[in-house]
């Protein structure tokens, strides 16, 4: 579906075929309509484009019907009727290469980070805390990196709240005054967290950028799909959280580009209000920032959505494809929607684009791209071409297939409990109550002798106060010793925070 040009074909309406410009495809871009307009097959078509030109795909599967662009489309007279429509030479049904993932494990790979590399103003907004009680986690964070601790997954960071809980005053003087109350809070919200399932994407081996940046022998993008239905509901704001993440991973990892034929790499963002509602304004500046940054590094981000007015306005505004399928307009709010919406786009004045919105059928949409000068053109209502896959998802031995066949197939199906540095510092613990036993045997013995002798000399008592290293070193040698403590030890133990 590519011309000679870099041209990626989105449809046509019989008199007019549509293209995006590959080489303005990290401008990033906007799929909204109202549900069953068909956002799921525009998102499809789209991923296949990128994928046919070479361009690794990341899309979040959330209602678990995209599967299916792995497997090549079945003929259909509907099909075949909006090829003739649009105009389209080169149809051919074709399956894309696709790899499956899964933070459950269940229907592919399981995908992982650490705490760590989440940070602090990601968990904070996952764990809804107030101002005093993310200045609590920002000190954790912190005190961990001062102590040379690495904060893998939920058992570690419990860990450290523990033991800022009971050396706070030492603290004090240096990180502040750290409130047991917030720390409760913090933990209260670990263990929601948890139930969530937060603790499957928490840890190691965590994935490589690089693997989800791939390509097939045949020089075709490789399409991730992250099932997402199971994480939506478990917990929305996880699930935004890792996609947050994964967009601040890859504009800190990638070099820049600068102008380039085609993205390195292309990203849907299904769900996208679920990204901004109840986000505090630090965190939707930075995401606001990144955005505007990241086409630098060739990256494309697209986000699919009932209505753009979802997105911030700030990040809209750099949105240079627009595809908007019907909105309804049955109360004065939605009426005032679909005018702001019409607004958004460069004005065709053969078409009346607000009243147009309302009376789009299925697989149609009002679209606008950039051409290869970077200017919006004019809006244009089309048909979407149907996608050379197959529309649904692919059944449970179809998909598991593609999960056995896939190149990562091992790598990052079991969890990993390297050598850590908090196995380290439990070592460091029993020693310490080694020397501590021997030297109260020596003082035993010495009392021994006094007594024998019948001396009356007192005994040099030797200091208790303890530094917030050892400090640190007791509170882990004491934890091995309860239920909680063994669950923390055998969680952390061994493993190693990469890079």
């Amino acid at each position: 579906m590519m011309s000679k040009n870099n041209q990626l074909l989105i449809g046509g309406n019989g008199s007019q075929t549509v293209y995006m410009d590959s080489s303005m495809a990290n401008r990033h871009g906007m799929v909204a309509g109202a549900t069953g307009t068909g956002k799921t097959v525009t998102l499809q078509i789209l991923a296949e484009n990128f994928s046919k030109a070479g361009v690794p795909v990341f899309l979040a599967d959330v209602k678990g019907d995209v599967s299916g662009i792995g497997k090549p489309a079945t003929a259909h007279p509907k099909i075949d009727e909006r090829i003739d429509t649009i105009g389209i030479d080169g149809y051919q049904m074709s399956g894309n290469p696709v790899v499956f993932w899964d933070v459950f494990g269940k229907k592919g790979h399981p995908i992982r980070t650490t705490v760590s590399e989440i940070g602090p103003l990601l968990l904070s907004n996952l764990l809804d805390l107030n101002d005093t009680q993310t200045g609590i986690l920002y000190s954790c964070f912190k005190i961990a990196d001062d102590q040379g601790m690495l904060i893998l997954d939920l058992k570690d960071l419990r860990s450290m709240l523990v033991w800022m809980g009971d050396n706070r005053k030492d603290l004090k003087a240096e990180y502040g005054n750290i409130s047991t109350a917030s720390i409760g809070a913090i933990q209260r919200g670990l263990i929601v967290l948890e139930e969530q399932g937060a603790e499957f994407f928490l840890g190691e081996p965590a994935i490589e950028l690089r693997d989800l940046m791939a390509n097939d022998f045949s020089g075709r993008g490789v399409i991730n799909i992250l099932d997402s239905n199971t994480l939506l509901q478990k917990s929305p704001k996880l699930y935004s959280t890792f996609l947050l993440w994964l967009l601040s991973e890859l504009f800190e990892s990638l070099p820049e580009v600068g102008d380039a034929d085609k993205p390195k790499f292309v990203m849907f963002f299904d769900e996208a209000h679920l990204l901004f509602d109840g986000a505090p304004k630090v965190l939707v500046d930075k995401i606001e920032q990144v955005v505007r940054l990241i086409r630098s590094k060739g990256v494309g981000i697209y986000f699919i959505s009932q209505s753009p007015l979802d997105v911030p306005e700030e990040i809209l505004g750099q949105l240079g494809l627009k595809i908007q399928h019907a909105l309804r307009a049955f109360t004065p709010k939605d009426q005032k929607a679909v005018k702001t919406v019409a607004e958004t786009f460069r004005a065709n004045p053969e078409l009346d684009t607000g009243q147009v919105i309302t009376e789009l059928g299925v697989g149609e949409a009002l679209v606008s791209t950039l051409d290869s000068e970077g200017i919006p053109t004019q809006v244009e209502r089309i048909l979407i071409r149907p996608p050379e896959s197959r529309i649904g998802p692919m059944n449970s031995n179809e998909r598991k297939e593609q999960i056995e066949r896939s190149p990562y197939r091992g790598r990052y199906d079991k969890t990993l409990d390297r050598e850590s540095a908090y196995e380290m510092l439990i070592s460091r613990a029993e020693k310490n109550a080694a020397q501590e036993e021997q030297l109260a045997r020596e003082e035993e013995l010495r009392e021994l002798e006094e007594a024998r002798s019948k001396t009356s000399s007192s005994r040099k008592r030797r200091s208790t106060r303890q530094t917030p290293t050892e400090a640190f070193v007791k509170s882990a040698a004491r934890a091995i010793g309860s239920q909680l403590g063994r669950r923390v030890i055998r969680g952390i133990l061994g493993s190693l925070f990469r890079g």
